[in-house]
């Protein structure tokens, strides 16, 4: 049995991961979020915890008695202070291993048009989750960093890894996907530990994401 704790667990990417929890009764999830009555429909299926992922005494309390940590957290504001709390309350809880949900740019990896695109349209945003990738990084922790790229609806497992360092040319890619690669590596976690992945759907190059 692994217990893997979600934060931002109302998130889209989060919610297809949790699909995938729920399902395999050789995980047992609690949640974390800011509203718990968002995810009051699934009191049966996990535990839920309320709090901020800026407060580190409110997530130690999830994390305590975890095996894995996913963050799936959004928006550049905060995305820094939540990394550094996040980082404390795993190592007051004696957690090691985190999966991080990050974004595309932070390496200036991204060539040619679609870097450029992709810095223009993200601006800040690629330089605060850069800084809470880097903080991840030199935590000490056995983390996974994820970059996936332009993220569509599509109800499809598709993707090609790339590793730091080396260049992503795909533009997209499905949450679907994204939700899986999250499930692969918490019932694998010895699994590209201290890596930062990109995820991409193969044979989608191009100046910008298709249905963008």
């Amino acid at each position: 049995m692994v217990k893997v704790v979600v934060l931002g667990a109302h998130g889209q990417v989060a919610q297809i991961a949790e699909r995938f929890l729920f399902a395999d009764k050789d995980v047992e999830t609690s949640l974390f979020l800011r509203n718990a009555k968002r995810m009051e429909d699934k009191k049966n299926q996990a535990t839920i915890f309320e709090g901020s992922a800026t407060d580190a005494a409110q997530l130690e309390k999830a994390m305590k008695g975890q095996d894995i940590v996913y963050a799936n957290l959004g928006g550049k504001d905060d995305i820094d202070i939540e990394a550094e709390a996040i980082i404390e309350a795993m190592k007051n809880a004696r957690v090691k291993r985190l999966i991080w949900i990050s974004t595309l740019g932070i390496y200036d990896e991204v060539p040619g048009k679609f870097g450029e695109w992709n810095k223009e349209t993200l601006g800040d945003y690629i330089t605060e989750y850069a800084k809470a990738a880097k903080r991840i990084e030199e935590s000490g922790l056995d983390y996974t960093i994820i970059r996936p790229t332009w993220m569509n609806n599509k109800d499809e497992v598709d993707y090609e890894k790339s590793k730091k360092g080396e260049p992503i040319k795909d533009t997209e890619v499905s949450r679907k996907s994204v939700a899986a690669y999250v499930y692969h590596l918490i019932k694998n976690p010895k699994e590209d530990v201290g890596e930062s992945i990109g995820l991409g759907k193969p044979g989608t190059e191009g100046d910008k994401p298709g249905w963008y």
